[in-house]
Formats: structure tokens, sequence, C-alpha cells
């Protein structure tokens, strides 16, 4: 089955889950040959081991703690706190709450 990816104009809903969050997986919310956007559905104590993308990331804490690991410091993220790394800065997460995460990569062409 192919993954369904909102169209250009329609409206996406990113508000904290609440108390939905424990049945929630992660989405990918749209993608397009420039930009990529996904919600990221982590459990408390799940981890995103360290890795890369090519393009700039911004990583933005919509509800729950992370603990975003980059640029050699850990640093946490809380809701409604973001974080901006250039493309290629390798980084890992690891959810010190149940949280759910909006991350946007900037897709280089």
């Amino acid at each position: 089955m192919a993954l369904v990816h909102a169209r250009p104009g329609e409206v996406i809903d990113v508000r904290p889950l609440g108390a939905k969050l424990a049945q929630a997986t992660s989405t990918a919310l749209f993608k397009s040959d420039t930009l990529e956007v996904m919600r990221l559905v982590l459990p408390r104590g799940k981890k995103l081991l360290n890795h890369r993308v090519p393009g700039a990331i911004t990583i933005h804490c919509l509800e729950g703690v992370v603990e975003l690991e980059a640029q050699q410091r850990s640093t946490t993220l809380q809701a409604g706190e973001m974080m901006y790394l250039q493309g290629g800065e390798p980084h890992a997460l690891l959810a010190q709450q149940d949280a759910s995460v909006l991350v946007t990569v900037a897709l280089p062409s």
C-alpha cells in the first residue's frame, strides 16, 4: 500500500496528540522534491540512533520531552521548543517522556 501524503493546500493538524499519543504512530506528512515533513511519535525511552540527513533539518518538540544529541552536546527539548541543524550534522534523539516531534528536512536538489 502506498503511503498517503498531504496534497498542496491541504490542512495538516500538528497539534499535540494528548491522550491519543500512546496509540499514535510516526507518519510522513508530506514530501516534495525539496522538502519532507514527518511527525515522529516516540514512547518514553525510545532512541533514534545517531544518523544524518543531507539537507538542513528542524526538530520541533510538539509534546513531551526529548533529548537531542548534536554538535558534541546533549540538549533537552520540551514542548514548543525547536532546534535547527545544518545538513550532514550527526544527531540522535532519546524520548525522556512520551513525545511527538515535527521534523522538517530540506532536501538537496
